[in-house]
């Protein structure tokens, strides 16, 4: 129950189309039982009934003068009261079908507005967590949430609350016209709603464990197609097209079996609520025969064949609402998923008196700084100071900790233990969105979006002029290839931008940073694919890039570095050198060995002239 009244809460900002809607919606259930109150006179015409205007011994005659009886005059003999009647079942059924459609067109708006808010709040708070929740969560049950989880969410909040709500009008109204009719009539045609209810308890556990795992099988269909697709480069390299089929034909078979398993329990609902209707109507017709062929009658038959449609009538709500647990499970079961993004916490909030970032003054320092992802230590006891304008570069063993370091610095997360200051500030002072604008970032894998050249340099800078673009461009050595491009500036380039190469994705990248001219950079140095003119354009790129800022390079080619005003070789995350190149190099360490590893062959003379005599 608290899980469905947070969901129903998204229904609180629409509070006045939810209350139209919930006047349409009786009004529906009104002049639909009215349209078949109305069929009483029509029926006791037929029947040859006189029906006076005094009130009568049957309840529902003190009804039909207050309501009817208003309208045309009951007290005409049954032949005249054709006409009229039919005319009010007219205006009845015309009344019914102009609040059905009131309620259907704003469920409609509602449901969308609803499905709305839900997915730009999921959205939104994705947006916020910190990079671990996307490290240990796949991609692909990221979409299926926003997807396929808020759609079966949306009918949850919407359709099916409509129809509840509707359900319950009508039992309740049709209930009352029945009590009108014959009290011991209303009570055989009522006794088998509970029971109605009562099948379905012991089978609603099983079927929301069943909804969870279907969920979850979707999700992880999307992800082995989003990682197919994705990698598809690499599976054709591989020849490894069949073993891909399998393992979604895998996948797919365990979807198909959860599902079906599940909609056998759920396919009970409609046969067994059926039949447990079948058998109330007999009952009634028994019983209700039995009242009207008595030796003293305590019903006319337009009145029974009345209550009878009425009875039936009730039973259709009433099948539904007992099915409703059921049917609402798997909505349930997608609220519960998406709840579980919602409730993960933002870890890395602004301070409420934040400060606006500029620039470095005088150093960036990691003092005593240690991280741990989840249990497992990361960076031990890092202290180090840079001062504005200096280059550092960062090398070592893959797994040595130099991507987590810079990512500290970019804030992506906070140290464990110690602190990284900015002008003796602690970095954690500062708005995230104020820091992360003065900082600009290349990374190793260069990410660029199925948008125009134009739009990937500028991006989170919509407002930038073309010609500051284009000066990035040129800056980047990228003008010449993109001016070459079908649109030039305008061209799109597609998913993950294949239609450019490595190098040229790179310069983009870089022109993207340039136009940002941030203080501090962040170069996660990738060259090594690249064709020698390809890393020279990149590499002259690069050095325009550096004039001026704060520098961290993650190094992978070691001769990329060797002018770097200082070097951090780290392993196990410790830094166990700092230096200029010449003065590493001299040493017996482990940046030696790096680089004897990297460049044996044509340095080795080198090597030796600096070692010395033997």
């Amino acid at each position: 129950m608290r899980l469905y009244l947070r969901v129903l809460s998204y229904l609180g900002r629409y509070a006045n189309l939810l209350v139209i809607a919930t006047i349409a919606t009786i009004g529906f259930a009104f002049f639909d039982g009215m349209s078949f109150v109305a069929l009483i006179p029509f029926l006791r015409t037929l029947f040859g009934v006189d029906v006076t205007g005094v009130p009568g011994d049957n309840a529902m005659d003190d009804f039909l003068n207050n309501t009817l009886g208003r309208v045309i005059d009951l007290t005409r003999p049954p032949a005249e009261l054709l006409v009229p009647v039919i005319t009010i079942m007219f205006v009845v059924f015309l009344a019914k079908n102009v609040f059905d459609f009131l309620q259907q067109y704003l469920v409609v708006r509602l449901e969308q507005s609803v499905t709305r808010d839900l997915r730009n709040q999921v959205y939104d708070h994705l947006l916020d967590l910190e990079l671990r929740f996307f490290g240990r969560t796949k991609a692909g049950q990221i979409i299926s949430r926003l997807t396929t989880d808020v759609e079966l969410l949306r009918s949850l909040i919407t359709k099916n609350v409509a129809k509840l709500a509707t359900s319950v009008v009508e039992i309740a109204f049709f209930a009352y016209l029945m009590l009108l009719i014959s009290v011991k009539l209303t009570v055989v045609a009522l006794i088998v709603i509970p029971l109605m209810f009562a099948m379905w308890q012991r089978l609603l556990k099983r079927l929301r464990r069943g909804d969870r795992r279907i969920l979850h099988l979707a999700g992880e269909v999307t992800s082995q197609l989003q990682e197919t697709v994705m990698g598809v480069r690499q599976v054709k390299a591989a020849a490894a097209e069949d073993y891909e089929r399998r393992r979604f034909a895998d996948m797919t078979r365990a979807f198909l079996k959860a599902v079906v398993r599940n909609e056998r329990i759920r396919a009970l609902a409609s046969p067994g609520t059926e039949m447990m209707g079948a058998v109330a109507t007999l009952l009634l017709l028994w019983y209700g025969a039995g009242l009207v062929l008595a030796d003293a009658p305590e019903l006319d038959g337009g009145l029974f064949i009345g209550f009878l449609t009425l009875a039936l009538k009730l039973f259709t709500p009433a099948k539904w609402l007992a099915k409703f647990p059921s049917m609402v499970q798997p909505g349930l079961a997608a609220a519960e998923r998406i709840f579980e993004f919602l409730d993960v916490p933002i870890e890395m909030r602004e301070a409420a008196d934040a400060r606006t970032f500029e620039s470095v003054r005088h150093a960036i320092r990691f003092e005593n700084v240690s991280f741990r992802y989840e249990t497992a230590p990361v960076l031990e006891d890092i202290t180090l100071e840079v001062k504005p304008g200096e280059v550092v570069a960062l090398v070592g063993p893959s797994g040595a900790g130099k991507t987590t370091l810079v990512d500290l610095v970019a804030r992506f997360y906070d140290p464990t233990e110690g602190a990284i200051t900015i002008d003796g500030t602690d970095l954690r002072a500062y708005g995230l969105r104020s820091y992360r604008s003065a900082l600009g970032i290349v990374t190793q894998e260069t990410i660029l979006f199925h948008d125009t050249v134009r739009a990937n340099i500028a991006y989170g800078l919509p407002d930038a002029p073309l010609e500051a673009v284009e000066a990035a461009a040129h800056a980047a050595n990228a003008h010449e290839f993109i001016a070459a491009l079908p649109d030039g500036y305008d061209t799109v380039l597609g998913e993950r931008a294949t239609r450019l190469s490595g190098g040229q994705r790179q310069r983009v990248a870089i022109a993207r940073a340039i136009l940002r001219d941030p203080p501090i950079l962040i170069f996660d140095e990738a060259t090594s694919a690249l064709d020698s003119e390809s890393e020279r354009l990149v590499q002259e790129a690069f050095e325009r890039l550096l004039a001026g800022r704060t520098v961290f390079v993650i190094a992978h080619r070691l001769s990329t570095i060797r002018h770097a005003d200082r070097i951090l070789v780290m392993r196990d995350g410790r830094i166990v050198q700092r230096g200029r190149h010449e003065d590493l190099i001299a040493e017996d360490g482990l940046y030696r060995h790096l680089y004897r590893l990297q460049f044996a062959a044509e340095d080795e003379a080198v090597l030796r002239a600096l070692a010395g005599p033997a």
